[in-house]
């Protein structure tokens, strides 16, 4: 046992922040700074005891209100949407009959909510892990407990997978009509790519999550919302493809959200780097260049109508992932650290006069 003094000290301090300073974000997004501002003022309005006390807690509530929402609401409305996409997907198939509509019913209410559940809380894990790492300042550790949760979340849908291949008699046994049973059958097989599209959604939002960076997962999934109502009412009803298109549309939702954020982490890496001007080539190329030249070709030239726009487009999404994928996985990263490390000393260099004599 150390003494009291030992047992007092800081379990982090002021010399951790000069190793790793230059592996803070470059954005400011921080969510950090900002913690450290709110915990500032909260801590000067409750220590200001010329104040009277229920004006003090008034103040100090406004600001801690003020923090949750800007973290919360974001998260909030991001299930909302996934609870959008899944009503809607009911919606879809309830203009198809009372058996569809009983069908996907049972599907998600029976089903997937059990794979749903699971993942979540398995995924939710990893809020607490890479939260822990963030604070301490083990920026390599987050990385790796997002790796790691997704390979395990992703081992675990395996199992999960047997329950949406054997719905069938698992929902006769559980005292189903036959017919029922057989048509939300058949929209579970659609959704068995939505289990392993939960292995990798969830450890993402965590680990974004846990550095506060909550907003751009709110855009992503309103952006795939309203793609959702539109591939929806072309697979549906355009194409005729019934329970199987509706739910295999609600696989291929989450597969988009899961993609988007992880072109969000690629470019937040390339943008950290300093390669912006890369990053933007890429993005003008796939989108303007190859996205939606090919989409209109498979549009009108082919009478794909908006399957074949949207088509286009996400042919563009995707190579734009492989090739920040590419570039990510070939790059040195041990080099890029001295040259941001030699960049950060050369701007911050405090002992060289602004002007000469």
């Amino acid at each position: 046992m150390g003494s009291q003094q030992e047992l007092n000290h800081p379990i982090l301090n002021n010399s951790m922040d000069d190793d790793h300073q230059h592996l803070l974000p470059s954005d400011g997004s921080s969510g950090a700074s900002h913690g450290h501002e709110v915990d500032s003022r909260l801590e000067k309005v409750l220590s200001d005891t010329e104040l009277p006390f229920f004006k003090r807690l008034r103040l100090a509530t406004l600001i801690e209100m003020k923090l949750l929402f800007r973290l919360a609401a974001p998260a909030v409305f991001v299930y909302m949407i996934n609870n959008a996409m899944s009503l809607s997907t009911r919606v879809f198939c309830g203009h198809l009959g009372n058996l569809e509509l009983a069908a996907a019913s049972l599907g998600n209410s029976g089903i997937q909510l059990l794979a749903y559940g699971l993942m979540l809380g398995m995924g939710s894990a990893v809020e607490t892990l890479c939260g822990q790492a963030y604070g301490a300042l083990r920026y390599d550790m987050l990385g790796i407990y997002l790796q790691r949760s997704i390979i395990v979340l992703t081992l675990t849908g395996i199992p999960l997978m047997l329950a949406y291949i054997f719905s069938k008699p698992i929902l006769m046994l559980l005292g189903e009509p036959a017919e029922v049973a057989s048509a939300a059958a058949i929209f579970v097989y659609g959704l068995i790519p939505q289990i392993f599209a939960y292995a990798a959604n969830f450890p993402i939002q965590k680990f974004l999550q846990s550095q506060s960076i909550v907003i751009p997962s709110a855009y992503i999934s309103a952006a795939t919302l309203v793609l959702h109502l539109l591939l929806s009412w072309v697979a549906v009803y355009k194409i005729g493809l019934g329970l199987i298109g509706a739910s295999l549309v609600l696989s291929l939702s989450w597969w988009i959200i899961v993609g988007a954020q992880m072109v969000y982490i690629l470019i937040r890496v390339a943008v950290g780097c300093g390669w912006q001007a890369f990053v933007a080539y890429v993005n003008v190329g796939c989108y303007y260049v190859v996205g939606i030249p090919l989409g209109c070709v498979l549009g009108f030239k082919y009478d794909l109508g908006a399957k074949g726009i949207w088509s286009g487009m996400i042919g563009g999404t995707m190579m734009q992932t492989l090739i920040l994928l590419w570039v990510t996985f070939t790059t040195d990263w041990n080099k890029e650290v001295e040259i941001a490390r030699r960049r950060l000393d050369r701007w911050e260099d405090k002992k060289q006069p602004l002007f000469k004599n």
